[in-house]
């Protein structure tokens, strides 16, 4: 949350779902170890005190998926049946 940009200097974008998605449920508690409100609070928290920005909310997968693609330095989480050519996956574990 307060890194800026990627190490070649794009600005970076985050895409996320909404708080009561499924798959953003499990990417906060199982990936980020946190509840998808302790993770809005905190994005809160640093966009109101002025060090932070928030991320961008999407409402679909396939909208993740078109915004992650278009958008130069995004990122973003998908199921694997949804992921396709146009982004490259970088996988946590």
């Amino acid at each position: 949350m307060r890194l800026k940009t990627w190490s070649d200097g794009t600005k970076i974008r985050v895409f996320v779902l909404s708080d009561d998605d499924r798959l953003h449920q499990i990417v906060s508690k199982e990936k980020l170890n946190v509840f998808p409100y302790q993770l809005r609070s905190t994005w809160d928290r640093l966009v109101f005190s002025g060090t932070g920005q928030a991320p961008i909310k999407v409402n679909s997968s396939e909208e993740m998926l078109a915004k992650v693609a278009s958008t130069p330095g995004a990122i973003g989480y998908l199921w694997r049946a949804n992921i396709n050519e146009n982004v490259n996956v970088l996988e946590i574990k």
